[in-house]
């Protein structure tokens, strides 16, 4: 017996819809349906002079206009897979060189004419870096790596403790043979460089040789880069000013991962750069980011009211929401428009796989809140190396359950999209990328924010800094061993933030010798702090 949700009259009844709807290239070999949002032909005719504006702004943008106000940076990640599109010829020529370097680098670690200090070959790579800087290789490395491939690769991207003694006790006995890559733009991003602190500590505390293996990628001139000169580090590899960390994944930050896991780098490249043709077309319905954009925009009413689930069927995405979470969440979410008017504008991502989640949230989904849409993503080919067993196939029931949560959805009227692969490779996962990049860029002008800019994100750093601050004058001022309740450090330290001065001092008596506390934790106001 069928299920009635698949007897359903909607598939019937909107078959010319999804015609009309779906985009395809052969080339590319990957299709998008919108035909199961909140959206129609019409919508796209009235969204026609919007998108106008948005693809004059992006055409300036890839001519090389200050895209990135703040800053006053270009946004040149479009010209990495394609360095005839940057602005003159020095940034091509830079573009070109770097990804013969990235190459040449990888083909000598690989064949092992690059060995560590002890003369025997990289067994491990621990990728040190923060955001983009590590969700773009890590990426790279769950999609493409391939399990008989010789690096093992860590990932340190968090200031966490019990996180870094974790990774280090697990390549302790190869961190001879480890080759360690720091990545940090600006050279002076806390994170990274605690974590390569700890790093190095370690390596060195077993007569490890940092700077034989040691490389960095970095801009010119950074604190990164002069320490890696000074140092005479491995190697060093240029992450120009123009690229963001969340749109990185084309520079050497994701070439990199790409030539040590040995994918090819050219088909990465011209999968983003194919895709980027395509996402030129000024026909909405010939351009698959703008589609994208289109769902995106008339789904949540142009307000983001509309969370974005993305549900991979396959283990190899698993990490693509996670990279999706960065790349829209961060370009997308702003407190202000372009015009300084309050907009508190936004795209929530979350997600996981397929079909685990249908075991887990898909629940809420099709019963709870009606406050999402959901990106099917499904790849066409399955491996050659499980075979069907009593005529089940593995990939025939995968598959089954992708069409069958789809429909199921569908027939609560519950929206989503899909999006088809062919197979996941180095060129689609490129092409994948790119759809996703000029989709955020086409959105953000459709909303008219700065897709480009993190105001937010740059408010963090600088109210860490000031906690770290505040704690060295708690030190200073606890320093004379009297005891002291949290409203006497606020006055000697002439701050009225007294809860973070609860929370400082809290961590002080559970972390650092001779620091006590007198009275009960729960009851701040009458607590008093000391040093020993």
């Amino acid at each position: 017996m069928s299920s009635p949700l698949l007897n359903s009259t909607y598939e019937n009844e909107n078959w010319s819809r999804f015609c009309e709807l779906l985009w395809y290239n052969d080339d590319i070999g990957m299709s998008l349906d919108i035909s199961r949002m909140n959206i129609d032909s019409k919508d796209l005719d009235s969204l026609q002079p919007r998108f106008t504006k948005a693809f004059d702004a992006m055409e300036r943008l890839e001519n090389g206009s200050i895209a990135n106000i703040d800053e006053n940076r270009q946004v040149g990640h479009y010209w990495l897979r394609n360095p005839d599109k940057a602005p003159n010829a020095n940034i091509s020529q830079r573009i070109n060189a770097e990804i013969r370097l990235v190459e040449d680098f990888g083909n000598k670690i690989l064949s092992g004419k690059t060995k560590s200090p002890n003369g025997k070959p990289f067994t491990d790579v621990l990728w040190i870096g923060i955001g983009g800087s590590s969700l773009g290789p890590l990426l790279l490395v769950n999609a493409l790596q391939k399990s008989d491939q010789k690096l093992n690769f860590h990932f340190l991207d968090n200031v966490d403790p019990d996180g870094i003694e974790r990774i280090l006790n697990l390549i302790n006995d190869k961190l001879l043979t480890t080759l360690f890559v720091v990545v940090s733009k600006s050279g002076g991003t806390p994170e990274p460089r605690l974590c390569m602190d700890q790093a190095r500590k370690r390596l060195e505390s077993i007569g490890g040789n940092w700077p034989a293996q040691a490389l960095a990628i970095t801009m010119s001139n950074s604190h990164l880069d002069e320490q890696a000169i000074n140092e005479s580090w491995l190697k060093r590899f240029d992450l120009p000013d123009w690229v963001g960390g969340r749109t990185s994944i084309t520079s050497s930050v994701g070439l990199l991962v790409a030539a040590l896991i040995g994918c090819n780098v050219h088909d990465f490249l011209k999968g983003a750069r194919e895709m980027d043709i395509q996402t030129r077309n000024r026909k909405i319905t010939q351009n698959p980011s703008a589609l994208l954009a289109s769902a995106w925009f008339m789904s949540g009413e142009g307000k983001g009211i509309r969370d974005m689930v993305i549900l991979p069927y396959r283990d190899k995405l698993v990490v693509f929401s996670r990279y999706l979470q960065q790349l829209v969440m961060e370009s997308l979410g702003k407190q202000v428009d372009r015009d300084g008017n309050i907009v508190n504008q936004g795209l929530s991502v979350f997600g996981n796989k397929g079909s685990t989640d249908q075991h887990a949230y898909v629940q809420q989904l099709r019963d709870g809140l009606d406050n999402f849409f959901v990106t099917f993503i499904e790849i066409f080919n399955d491996t050659k190396f499980i075979f069907p067993i009593n005529s089940n196939n593995p990939g025939d029931f995968l598959s089954g359950f992708f069409q069958g949560t789809r429909s199921a959805l569908t027939s609560n009227g519950r929206q989503s999209l899909t999006i088809s692969i062919t197979n996941l490779d180095p060129f689609r996962l490129g092409s994948l990328i790119a759809l996703f990049e000029r989709a955020v860029g086409l959105y953000a002008e459709l909303i008219n924010v700065n897709a480009y800019d993190q105001p937010g994100v740059e408010a963090g750093k600088i109210a860490a800094s000031d906690v770290l601050s505040m704690q060295l004058k708690i030190e200073e001022f606890l320093s004379d061993g009297v005891p002291k309740s949290i409203d006497e450090i606020s006055i000697g330290i002439e701050s009225n933030l007294k809860e973070t001065i609860y929370y400082i001092t809290r961590r002080l008596v559970f972390n650092k010798p001779n620091y006590i506390y007198e009275g009960n934790l729960g009851s701040p106001s009458q607590l008093k702090i000391a040093k020993k």
